[in-house]
């Protein structure tokens, strides 16, 4: 059996990814300040839902702050395997505070829906508003980057979750300015309401995305059709796999598979191409640890093994 992980990007480098967050964690802060402002300049409850996501924004991005340091340490003897799966707990906490911060908007927009209050200040509240959403909009998009490059969830999910606030403040704004030019109060808290049925709607689907690293899900299948597309390479050398299983922990892909070998082959022959084929799979994938387990393909008990393995799987 023959272990590899040579990622392009080391686990220890991965500290220097909490530079993110608290780019993050500056952008939350600075947007507080301009969104409370506009909404006690202007007194609009979709102004208030606005600097309240902004405050989960914050929480959140102190949680990813703390889960990618964690994330970042080495392998040890209680966790063979690292702590990247720490990233998926990132997740799931500004998920839940996405959802207690839609819950609060929609509190203070029912009660305004009964007793609408008459907005004042409108241009200046807007202007401020604005100038927040261009540097959530900002920050989001660096985020991103960082985040797809690193294959870091966490930082994904600050991404979005900054991005649904870039999309709450547009429909805000324009609630707000429509509410100026009609006069029709109820316009404003309607539209509250509406910023927080979007913002659970991403909540729930950054939670479900959590669940699904923590349950072991199998890789997406473009990847394993990349791993796929390698076996193929590898068949035409005589060669034949089965028991492929894969799973995603943040940054780090797990793969194993058996690999079916012609059975005049020498150790040493099979043990060199099974470790050219362990280096192309992390060549396609990035990141990964890759093992392969050497059979003989003319041993028909070897194509039981799949069946052994899942029967181990459903024991663990």
């Amino acid at each position: 059996m023959s272990p590899s992980l040579t990622p392009p990007i080391s686990i220890s480098n991965r500290s220097t990814l909490t530079r993110y967050a608290w780019l993050s964690i500056g952008a939350a802060i600075a947007t507080i300040i301009l969104k409370t402002s506009a909404y006690l300049l202007t007194g609009s409850v979709g102004l208030l839902s606005d600097a309240v996501e902004s405050l989960v924004n914050l929480a959140g991005a102190l949680m990813a702050l703390w889960m990618l340091t964690i994330a970042a340490r080495p392998p040890d003897e209680e966790h063979m395997f690292g702590h990247s799966k720490a990233e998926y707990f990132a997740s799931g906490v500004e998920g839940m505070l996405i959802l207690i911060a839609a819950a609060a908007i929609a509190f203070a927009a029912v009660e305004r829906l009964f007793k609408p209050q008459p907005l004042v200040q409108v241009g200046i509240g807007l202007i401020v508003s604005i100038i927040a959403s261009v540097i959530n909009f900002i920050v989001s998009r660096i985020l991103m980057r960082a985040g797809k490059t690193n294959n870091s969830i966490t930082l994904e999910a600050d991404a979005q979750h900054l991005m649904t606030d870039v999309w709450t403040s547009v429909g805000v704004i324009a609630g707000v300015a429509l509410v100026a030019v009609t006069g029709w109060l109820r316009l404003d808290p309607i539209i509250a309401l509406i910023v927080a049925a979007n913002i659970v709607w991403t909540g729930v689907q950054l939670m479900r995305r959590s669940v699904a690293g923590l349950m072991d899900s199998s890789l997406p299948p473009l990847e394993q059709e990349s791993i796929e597309r390698v076996m193929a390479d590898y068949r035409t050398k005589g060669v034949e796999f089965h028991a492929l299983r894969t799973r995603q922990a943040a940054a780090r892909r797990f793969v194993t598979v058996h690999m079916l070998v012609p059975g005049e082959w020498t150790v040493h022959d099979a043990h060199h191409v099974a470790e050219d084929f362990e280096h192309d799979v992390i060549k396609v994938l990035g990141e990964a640890n890759v093992v392969t387990h050497l059979e003989p393909i003319e041993d028909e008990i070897s194509m039981n093994d799949i069946h052994i393995d899942r029967a181990n799987e459903s024991i663990d």
